[in-house]
């Protein structure tokens, strides 16, 4: 979602940081360890010489113009937030070094979910480099034509394979109308675990509707799927303090349980228009009751932990 016109990016952030800060009653960063676990997060570089932007996009798609590591911690740490799964960022398509070098800078806080070609001839070492660096997974762009095609695609199989293989994740970016193909590629594939991005962006386009709810919860049947709680900021009513999706993730939790469950924020989009960082987290640690102490612990790291980081 587009920033505000007028607002550069430092009044962005700067708006963004204090706003997280004030919530969290914290006027500095803490140094103390934290357990949460942040599940989807991009960064990018506003060094658009040394990481050029993929075909078809420009500087325009780039809001706010950058958004780094030293970035996100102003955001994370003050919620209890000290380790970050980070997703490839469209606009470098498979160009994966900025995400591999934020990962190099910072070890032991960040993983890896990378873009690849499961149609180049070379996939599998190249899958091999990457998880040597530190990814954990792939994003794969699920759009329901897309998804379609999967069961005859030789560079799926082997990409849902290779994944089962080495105990990697597909992040799937999808839309309710793939969720069917999904699951049966699911099936098809029962090793290979599965993280659908950002609920599979029910309520994104259109009202939360029951019947694709039911689609993702019958998802569930498959063992090594997971969902991720994300992106509230652009579901349902699209403002905090989002309670509006608490049906649907009581839904959710009853079939999945929380252990495969997942919360991540989306940054630094759910920074923009006026969302904080601290509004995103607060859903599931504060303000859904039917969430148990557990449950929490699940969802605020201990999934994302098990699928990524172990």
């Amino acid at each position: 979602m587009p920033t505000p016109p007028n607002i550069t990016r430092r009044s962005f952030l700067r708006s963004a940081t204090l706003a997280a800060l004030a919530q969290t009653g914290c006027s500095t960063l803490p140094s103390a360890h934290h357990d949460h676990v942040d599940a989807h997060v991009h960064l990018w570089s506003s060094d658009t010489h040394r990481y050029p932007l993929a075909p078809g996009f420009g500087l325009k798609d780039m809001v706010p113009r950058s958004f780094t590591a030293h970035d996100l911690f102003a955001q994370c740490r003050p919620n209890g937030v000290g380790r970050v799964v980070l997703i490839q960022m469209s606009f470098y398509h498979f160009d994966n070094r900025y995400l591999l070098e934020s990962i190099a800078h910072h070890p032991d806080v960040f993983r890896g979910v990378a873009i690849v070609d499961e149609t180049k001839a070379n996939l599998h070492d190249t899958v091999k480099t990457l998880t040597s660096q530190g990814v954990r997974g792939f994003r794969v762009y699920s759009e329901p034509e897309q998804v379609a095609t999967w069961p005859h695609s030789a560079g799926m199989k082997k990409l849902w394979t290779y994944a089962a293989d080495r105990n990697l994740t597909l992040c799937l970016l999808t839309e309710p109308d793939a969720l069917p193909g999904v699951h049966r590629m699911c099936q098809a594939y029962p090793h290979t675990r599965v993280a659908i991005d950002h609920f599979a962006r029910i309520g994104m386009k259109s009202p939360i509707r029951r019947k694709s709810v039911d689609e993702l919860c019958r998802l569930a049947e498959c063992p090594h799927t997971y969902v991720k709680t994300s992106a509230f900021y652009a579901l349902g009513a699209k403002k905090a303090p989002y309670t509006d999706l608490g049906p649907m993730i009581h839904r959710l939790r009853d079939a999945y349980g929380a252990s495969r469950l997942m919360w991540g924020s989306d940054c630094p989009f759910q920074l923009q228009d006026g969302q904080t960082y601290a509004n995103s987290i607060a859903l599931i640690r504060d303000r859904l009751p039917f969430l148990t102490a557990e449950d929490k612990q699940w969802m605020l790291g201990g999934t994302a932990a098990k699928v990524f980081f172990a």
